[in-house]
């Protein structure tokens, strides 16, 4: 645009694109083929998508809302290219070098299998269940929370925060568990080798409820990556680069955006559905939760 300008001031065409280091047909090509801005129809109802989560969300997620809620015609390539015009972008997750919060404290003779051997799919909700604890730091300490992922429904059926990752969180957590299971379910619940998964008062509690106990290897984190990728998205939407001014209010956000994950977070699995939704389509699986 530059050349063509000067070029109108009667400056030499030739000279100007050798300056510029350009090819003649280059410069007839980008005269013919202006630069076209893609869907500035849609800028407000991705801006509007796109701050429902304190850090944001991914192209994916907006172009999901935007054909599911709004009916909306569009790519998901267009979406992306809107949401690089308008410089919205959700940080993706790169490898910590510290090493956080780790419950394995060795071998403590529970001898459970891994039944799941990474096999995540499940055909209806309340078969595959995992669970795990990831850390925070908040307002100069630490929060913890301890969640139970349904692997059919993407959903988090069960969840403790707690300041600190003892068995009375881990007790709590299967306090909401079980009141919000159906009947008649028998799921295994599938997690790491962390000191509470072996306890016995966390064992019992488990054979009590009817629930199979399932185990990863050690040392092998990929054999709960379900529940392991729900900790990613939950930290890069909600909680990376954020401060807190205290516990409470850590607690009283992180839960909010765990009932957005069930009700409001589209997943590209699911069909572009939520937990919510796509649990409406197993009428026997209905529970008490969010």
């Amino acid at each position: 645009m530059i050349v063509s300008a000067l070029a109108g001031l009667g400056h030499p065409l030739r000279l100007l694109l050798k300056a510029a280091g350009l090819a003649r047909s280059t410069y007839y090509y980008l005269l013919s083929h202006p630069p076209v801005v893609t869907r500035p129809d849609i800028e407000p109802v991705v801006a509007q998508v796109y701050a429902r989560t304190p850090n944001g969300c991914g192209h994916r997620q907006v172009h999901m809302c935007l054909v599911h809620e709004f009916g909306v015609r569009v790519s998901r390539k267009s979406v992306l290219k809107v949401m690089r015009r308008m410089g919205l972008r959700c940080a993706i997750r790169r490898a910590n070098p510290y090493r956080r919060y780790s419950s394995y404290r060795g071998d403590a003779g529970a001898g459970v299998p891994d039944l799941l051997q990474r096999d995540f799919t499940a055909d209806g909700p309340w078969q595959k269940l995992g669970t795990d604890v990831t850390e925070f730091k908040v307002a100069g300490a630490k929060a913890y929370l301890a969640p139970v992922y349904d692997m059919c429904l993407k959903e988090i059926v069960a969840w403790d925060v707690s300041p600190s990752p003892d068995m009375a969180q881990q007790q709590r957590m299967l306090d909401m568990l079980e009141e919000r299971m159906p009947e008649g379910v028998e799921p295994v619940l599938h997690s790491d080798m962390g000191w509470p998964y072996q306890h016995r008062l966390w064992r019992d509690r488990l054979e009590a409820m009817g629930i199979v106990q399932s185990m990863s290897r050690k040392g092998n984190c990929l054999d709960n990556a379900a529940t392991e990728q729900v900790f990613g998205h939950l930290k890069d939407e909600f909680y990376k680069g954020r401060e807190f001014a205290s516990y409470e209010e850590f607690k009283a956000g992180l839960e909010a955006y765990i009932v957005h994950w069930n009700t409001k977070r589209r997943q590209e699995r699911l069909g572009g559905l939520t937990p919510e939704e796509f649990r409406d389509t197993f009428p026997t699986a209905r529970s008490g939760t969010l």
